[in-house]
């Protein structure tokens, strides 16, 4: 009532308020809207997904509560959540695999796809490439030692849209290649 009284209207996934600027609902809501909608269409796999995804959100809402956060976890940490569950089954379902069990991969990677409908796009790697520049530009990284910093900035920016596992070892390449390049500067004075 209150949203209709302030002129709010509701559609999918976003709300478009009367100034006309457009917000996207925030990631708790798209589970539930979710997870009513599995309900409905009575699919057990994807609402066992979608429950477990909750579970894992009020479980840190909990611990943040208890260090004193009142309002629990903001959407980038429920976006780190979500990584690590989907690296979590990629990971079960290599194993699986490895053992013979294809069923259970299957049903690994069939969790993987619903966990990552709320995950944002992931990069190229050209895109990641730029970001992993800019991040080193940023933090005025020259050697590998920086490479915690340039880590941090691409986390703080890039959380959920990059696989850090993969991105890594680029910063580490960019930074031995930063220091290749200052240690043998090219001679001036050469012919």
């Amino acid at each position: 009532m209150v949203a209709a009284w302030l002129g709010f209207r509701y559609c999918r996934n976003l709300i478009i308020n009367p100034w006309g600027w457009d917000t996207h609902m925030d990631m708790r809501t798209r589970i539930s809207t979710a997870l009513k909608q599995a309900m409905k269409e009575k699919a057990t796999d994807r609402l066992s997904t979608l429950r477990l995804i909750n579970a894992a959100f009020k479980d840190k809402d909990i611990d943040a509560r208890a260090a004193g956060a009142e309002d629990g976890v903001d959407d980038a940490a429920l976006l780190a959540i979500l990584s690590r569950m989907v690296k979590q089954r990629q990971e079960s379902a290599r194993a699986y695999e490895e053992g013979g069990r294809l069923d259970l991969a299957e049903r690994e990677r069939s969790e993987v796809e619903i966990i990552e409908e709320f995950l944002p796009q992931q990069l190229s790697e050209e895109k990641s490439a730029a970001a992993v520049d800019a991040a080193v530009a940023e933090v005025g990284a020259d050697s590998i030692r920086d490479m915690g910093k340039v880590m941090a900035v691409l986390k703080a920016k890039y959380t959920g849209q990059m696989d850090f596992g993969v991105v890594g070892p680029m910063v580490k390449d960019r930074l031995s290649q930063l220091r290749r390049f200052r240690r043998f500067p090219k001679n001036d004075l050469s012919p």
